[in-house]
Parts: structure tokens; sequence; C-alpha cells
């Protein structure tokens, strides 16, 4: 049976560009409701990298409502994060290699298996997620990976019900004032401190530092060269030594 929760539609621009602008026409956001796509035609990853087609992965947004006392929105991408892997675990208990890296990708190996793109408008969230279930995009100089390519068959509709329920419990968490706990979880589920990071900020150029671990409101620290801990609130955070990042963000 369909779960009630998740809309799918067969073949749309970008999911995410839907929601907004559902909440542009003065709809409120349902939180909870999921809408997916078989295909996108426009969907697009973070710095508005272009990400589009995948039939058979999953491709769908939500949304969150913004309560006055939640000044820490930002920190949604990890809390979906933490989301995104406990679903695979459970649809793929066997999966190894699985990580997070901040902010917003999930890895296997050095490899990208999915990401997260999050829009505000006013006082509201839409939350876009991206996983290769069935298959990757082929990015020049980028490693991506798919479950199918790694030999595991998971239809896309059965990770959408275990999403749905993962988002579900740890958005409530959140909501209810859990982000230190969910930081905790985030925390189990990504790399290991000391993996050296690079990051391109706009007035130093190419920073490299090793995970040291995230501030209290969700930024990454990096320990760099001369022993200094650095946080860094945005920027694109790229393995060192790996070929970089994938496009497989959602929304």
């Amino acid at each position: 049976m369909p779960d009630p929760l998740i809309k799918v539609v067969a073949e749309i621009a970008s999911t995410n560009t839907a929601l907004l602008a559902r909440l542009a026409e003065g709809e409120a956001p349902a939180e909870g409701h999921w809408l997916v796509a078989d295909r996108q035609t426009a969907g697009r990853g973070r710095a508005g990298r272009a990400w589009s087609d995948g039939f058979g992965n999953f491709m769908g947004s939500t949304a969150v409502a913004l309560r006055d006392s939640e000044t820490l929105p930002q920190t949604l991408a990890l809390v979906a994060g933490v989301s995104v892997h406990r679903a695979l675990m459970q649809v793929v208990p066997a999966l190894s290699g699985l990580a997070l890296k901040w902010p917003n990708d999930l890895l296997v190996g050095e490899a990208k298996l999915g990401g997260i793109l999050l829009e505000r408008q006013r006082d509201a969230v839409i939350v876009g997620i991206g996983v290769n279930l069935a298959g990757a995009p082929e990015v020049a100089g980028r490693k991506t990976v798919s479950l199918a390519a790694l030999g595991y068959s998971v239809s896309r509709d059965a990770f959408a019900s275990a999403l749905a329920a993962t988002w579900a419990e740890d958005l409530t968490a959140w909501h209810a004032g859990s982000w230190p706990i969910l930081r905790e979880d985030w925390l189990a589920r990504t790399l290991p401190k000391g993996t050296l990071l690079g990051v391109n900020l706009t007035e130093e150029g190419h920073v490299i530092g090793g995970f040291a671990g995230l501030e209290p409101d969700g930024a990454v620290l990096l320990r760099l060269a001369d022993g200094t801990v650095r946080a860094i609130h945005a920027g694109d955070v790229e393995l060192i030594g790996a070929s970089g990042e994938s496009d497989a963000s959602g929304g």
C-alpha cells in the first residue's frame, strides 16, 4: 500500500522548486509529507549545480515550519543526514563504509552516494534529498556511487518509506530541543577525527585541516597545520586526496 505521506509524480522540474512555489502562494508547509519524483528535469544541488533525471533513484523534498524558539535552522541539514543514514542502514543493513560529510553529503568510502539541499523561505525550510539507489551520475574528476553498483537492490518506494519514518522521528526530536543529542548522532556517523578536509574560503583561498568535530551551532571544526582550530560555517568541503564531490544533492 502506498505511503499516504508520500506523493509521487512521474516528472517534475524540481521537487524543491515545487514546494517553494507552494510556500510563495501562501500554502502552509505540511510537515512529514514528501513530494517525490520519478524524474527531475531541472534538479539542483548546492551552489546551483545541476542534478537531473536519475530514474530509480530517490529524489524528494519535504517542508519544515520554523518556530520562534528555533534559532539553528542550519542544523536541519545535519539532522537530515542522520535520518538518511538511518534509513539506508535499515534498508541495507550490510552496507559498509557509509559516512556523513559536512555539511550535506553521504559517502561510501570516497564516493558520494547522496546529498541534501536546504532552501529557506521566510519561516519555512524546504529539505531536498537525493540518493543514488539505482545509478550514479558520471561527473568528470569526481567519484560517485550507487547502491546498485555496490550490489544492493533497493526500491525507491521502500527507501522513501524508511526515510519518511526516520525523518519524522528526528524532526520531532529537533523541534523538542534535542539538537545536542542529534549532534552526537551525526558525529557517530561521520568521518573519523583527523580526516583531512579542504574548503575554499572567499578571502583566504583553500584551507586544509583535520576534521575536529562540530560546534554547538553545527559549524565544522578543522584543526590546521599550526594546531589552531578553525570553525567553518559555510562552504563546500572536500576530502583531501579524494577526487571531489558529485552533484547528487536533492531538490
